[in-house]
C-alpha cells in the first residue's frame, strides 16, 4: 500500500462512528430535556439511584458503564446542588451515594423530556445509519 492508501479501510471504523452516533443520540436526549436544569448524564445517574437506592460509587460507576472516576467529577454537581448525597463508612473505604428529595423532584420534572426523547430517538438512529456501521464489523 501506498501512504495515501495505507488508512484507507480506518475511514469505516465502528469505534469512531459508534462515539459520532452516541454523540448525535445525546445531542437529541438534550434537546428534549433542554430547560429541565439536568443534562443527559446526569438524568442517568439520578434514574440509577432511584432504581437501585444508595450505591456506593464502584457499583454505581459499574452499572452505568463510566469509570469511577468520571463518576466522581459527575456527582460533585449533582452534590453541590444538593440532589445527592455521598457518605463514607465508618472504615472510610466506601462511599455511598444516595438520591435527595429534591434530586428525585427534579429527575420527575425532566421524566417527560426523556419520555419523548425516548420515544422519538428510533429515526435519528435511522438517520445515523447505525445498522449499516455494526454491520461493518
Amino acid at each position: 500500500m501506498t501512504d495515501e492508501n495505507e488508512f484507507r479501510d480506518c475511514a469505516g471504523c465502528v469505534c469512531s462512528g459508534i462515539r459520532r452516533a452516541a454523540r448525535a443520540v445525546t445531542r437529541h436526549y438534550q434537546r428534549h430535556m433542554r430547560g429541565t436544569g439536568l443534562r443527559g448524564t446526569q438524568f442517568s445517574i439520578l434514574v440509577a439511584l432511584i432504581n437501585a437506592g444508595p450505591s456506593s460509587i464502584g457499583r454505581l460507576a459499574n452499572r452505568l458503564g463510566v469509570e469511577r472516576t468520571t463518576l466522581t467529577r459527575n456527582l460533585a454537581p449533582l452534590e453541590k446542588k444538593h440532589w445527592v448525597t455521598i457518605a463514607g463508612e465508618p472504615d472510610g473505604r466506601v462511599r455511598l451515594v444516595a438520591i435527595t428529595a429534591k434530586g428525585r423532584s427534579v429527575a420527575r420534572a425532566a421524566l417527560p423530556g426523556w419520555r419523548a426523547a425516548q420515544a422519538s430517538v428510533g429515526p435519528k438512529l435511522k438517520e445515523l445509519r447505525l445498522a449499516q456501521l455494526l454491520q461493518a464489523a
